[in-house]
């Protein structure tokens, strides 16, 4: 594959920083390009968007802080077509022509499908999405034609069987999600593999679960190598794998850019003990972890009661690896009321599903939502 990038760290542009924290489209653009420069810098050139990240203002983020400051060949660029966003090949057409005026990019190295999924593949199939992948490489507008996916290695196998023309698949892979009966971290892997696709991690920290790990997964790292941040032990475990092309990070300040760069511009990969250790973390992880939401806010797009869904399972699992019994209130309780103040509460989810329909975690999001409204609404 031409223009792979020499480093394996990636800049995923999806939690960027922000002005209004409550806002997502309400991008910090100065300290974006502060982040972006140093990125630039140290080496590293693959910067990964989509067209609803960050309230859809990702794409048009990426035009203002990377395409107008650096020449076009010194970068590379990848975006997503999602299908919550067509019922066409005309709207198809449409959304892609937007995103290269939003972008101002000219063309994309790496286009994907997004978030390929049982739901969500029909679509795709039927406007046959796969060939339209390749009427875009053909005229120039991607390099390279691709699809990130959120489900099982025997899916996987089945679309990399009928669609060997695509060159690359964007996977969830991380440690804690690595042995997954439902992620499939593994196996997915594994499975790329077989077909001879270069891989390109997502949610290497699982959405900062990975950044923030209970005290007692913490110590693990610690006692090995008192130096080297939390996040490191995930962001080199995805890497380590061979054919894995980069690390997609979701980086939303400058302190996290200089401490993924500190490991990953001279990237030494992981040893089998240290792998070890990643796996021990895991279990102490999984063990605490009562809603395993990685933020990606897919589920609030849509949501018709404008509920801040990942923001209420965030403090929630927080609450549950308190010993509350103890305490009997904590911050997260005065928390809730203040983002009830701009955003539905936890009880007035109407069920409709439209968040779990798109959850690339297949979380039972209702039924969590109504343990939320339990927490914190009694």
């Amino acid at each position: 594959m031409e223009f792979m990038p020499e480093k394996k760290l990636g800049f995923g542009l999806m939690r960027l920083p922000r002005k209004d924290p409550n806002n997502a489209a309400d991008i910090d653009i100065e300290q974006l390009k502060q982040m972006v420069d140093c990125f630039m810098e140290n080496g590293f050139t693959y910067f990964d968007t989509a067209w609803m990240y960050n309230g859809f203002a990702s794409e048009r983020a990426a035009k203002e802080v990377l395409v107008e400051r650096y020449p076009r060949e010194s970068f590379t660029l990848a975006t997503k077509l999602h299908a919550g966003f067509f019922n066409s090949r005309e709207d198809m057409d449409k959304v892609f022509n937007e995103q290269l005026n939003k972008t101002g990019a000219g063309y994309f190295d790496y286009y994907l499908l997004h978030g390929i999924e049982a739901d969500m593949l029909p679509k795709y199939e039927q406007f046959d999405c796969f060939s339209w992948l390749l009427e875009k490489k053909a005229e120039g507008k991607i390099r390279h034609a691709g699809f990130s996916f959120h489900d099982t290695a025997e899916m996987l196998d089945d679309i990399l069987t009928r669609h060997p023309e695509m060159e690359f698949v964007q996977l969830q892979i991380n440690y804690l999600d690595w042995e997954s009966q439902w992620i499939q971290s593994r196996a997915c892997y594994e499975t790329a593999v077989k077909h001879g696709k270069k891989v390109i991690v997502m949610e290497p920290c699982k959405g900062g679960t990975l950044a923030r790990v209970p005290a007692e997964a913490e110590a693990v790292f610690k006692e090995y190598d008192a130096g080297a941040s939390v996040p490191s032990w995930a962001i080199r475990f995805a890497a380590s794998l061979p054919e894995v092309m980069v690390v997609l990070s979701g980086m939303s300040n400058p302190a996290q850019i200089q401490d993924n760069i500190g490991y990953m511009k001279n990237f030494v990969p992981l040893k089998e003990e240290e792998k070890q250790l990643c796996f021990k973390a895991a279990d102490i992880i999984n063990a605490q972890t009562a809603i395993p939401c990685t933020g990606c806010s897919y589920c609030t797009e849509g949501c018709p009661m404008h509920i801040a869904i990942p923001q209420y399972f965030s403090i929630y699992n927080e609450d549950m690896r308190e010993h509350l019994e103890e305490k009997g209130w904590t911050i997260n309780f005065t928390n809730y009321e203040i983002l009830n103040k701009k955003f539905g509460k936890a009880s007035e989810c109407i069920g409709c599903g439209q968040c779990e329909g798109v959850c690339p975690q297949h979380l039972p999001i209702i039924e969590n939502l109504k343990k939320v409204a339990a927490h914190y609404e009694h």
